[in-house]
């Protein structure tokens, strides 16, 4: 029995799909609070369920906590 793998995305069509630049996604994935991500080497691919799980984490009703939460993820690192 062969092991399926998740379809997996380079950064640049995940960036695509979830409606962000790369470079944006770049620091998201350097500070910790962006989509999880594989690194095979020097290559970041990305698996549609964990991007479809980020977004999902990012749903809000309040556009100023939405804005908010935006710009403090590209500025503050997560905690781990």
């Amino acid at each position: 029995m062969t092991p399926q793998f998740p379809e997996v995305l380079r950064a640049r069509d995940a960036a695509r799909l979830v409606g962000l630049s790369e470079s944006t996604l770049a620091k998201l994935r350097l500070n910790g609070n962006g989509p999880a991500y594989c690194k095979l080497g020097r290559r970041v691919v990305y698996r549609r369920t964990d991007l479809a799980d980020w977004l999902q984490s990012r749903i809000t009703r309040d556009t100023s906590d939405a804005d908010a939460r935006f710009l403090k993820a590209l500025t503050v690192a997560h905690p781990r």
